[in-house]
């Protein structure tokens, strides 16, 4: 009977480092993404991403026709764009901007950072992520 009390001790010992080591396992089997950090700032600030926000989508094209591509599948998807020439050293670059009101879904947008990621390499260029531009009022 002496060693009942240090064998529960022992025991619910054991089962904290279980439940530590397996919590931090799987917080580093999920990578956070760019924009689950981005979301996460956001939503400290007070924002709420489960109502639609402004969104400004920054891409860097080799040239006009690229951004004129690019720009048409965007559109087609239901963003506005506007595109600017780049004063830089490094030729005729252009620097391509879409606008859209989404939620901000961290699967979501993850998914779709991936997608406007890939999009900007077809055309020889880069997408550089987003940011919010204004929340929408809130009976939208």
């Amino acid at each position: 009977m002496k060693f009942l009390p240090l064998l529960i001790l022992i025991v619910l010992a054991l089962a904290a480092a279980r439940i530590f080591l397996t919590m931090r396992r799987r917080k580093l089997e999920r990578p956070v993404t760019f924009d689950a950090k981005i979301i996460r700032q956001l939503r400290d600030r007070g924002l709420d991403p489960f109502r639609a926000h402004e969104l400004d989508f920054f891409f860097v094209l080799p040239n006009q026709a690229a951004a004129q591509t690019t720009a048409q599948k965007l559109e087609a998807d239901g963003f506005t764009t506007d595109s600017r020439p780049l004063n830089d050293e490094e030729g005729e670059r252009i620097s391509l901007h879409a606008r859209k009101s989404m939620r901000l879904i961290v699967d979501d947008m993850t998914a779709l950072s991936t997608r406007l990621a890939a999009m900007a390499r077809e055309s020889g260029g880069r997408y550089d992520g987003w940011t919010v531009l204004r929340s929408e009022s809130a009976g939208s």
